[in-house]
């Protein structure tokens, strides 16, 4: 198994000129945040809650290729599918489920052992599980 990287990620938001919807980078990927029309966004992007979803997804998708590979299993096809809600005020999630179907050449009890390996090490869902806390560091504001 590869060993994980030790390095710190860093990821950025900058709206867009008086709008709420913001591009949201990660080294050079990008992609568009915003609230949804009836939230008094404009609709174009990934509201918070559906991007931390999507990372639960992602995570687990990124390691059962992973895992796949160290173990000489060649995955063909991956579908992963979360959910969740938010409720509450302040809104927290409720508890996040997901769903794995995938096809590859290995047979059944081997890719489920790979998904089940999958879900005890995921880094995004363990994050979760464990209660990862987060710090607002720093606040700058200027007066338009």
């Amino acid at each position: 198994m590869q060993a994980y990287s030790e390095r710190m990620f860093t990821v950025r938001t900058r709206s867009l000129p008086e709008r709420s919807a913001a591009i949201g980078s990660a080294g050079p990927f990008t992609l568009v945040v915003d609230r949804s029309a009836e939230a008094g966004g404009d609709g174009i992007g990934f509201s918070g809650g559906q991007l931390l979803y999507l990372a639960v997804a992602g995570c687990v998708s990124n390691d059962l290729f992973r895992e796949a590979d160290a173990a000489g299993i060649r995955l063909h096809q991956v579908a992963i599918t979360v959910d969740g809600d938010f409720t509450g005020s302040p809104a927290t999630s409720t508890e996040v489920s997901y769903d794995v179907e995938l096809t590859g050449d290995a047979d059944e009890s081997e890719l489920r052992g790979l998904v089940e390996r999958v879900d005890r090490i995921a880094e995004i869902p363990n994050s979760l599980r464990q209660g990862t806390g987060v710090a607002l560091r720093r606040v700058s504001v200027s007066r338009v």
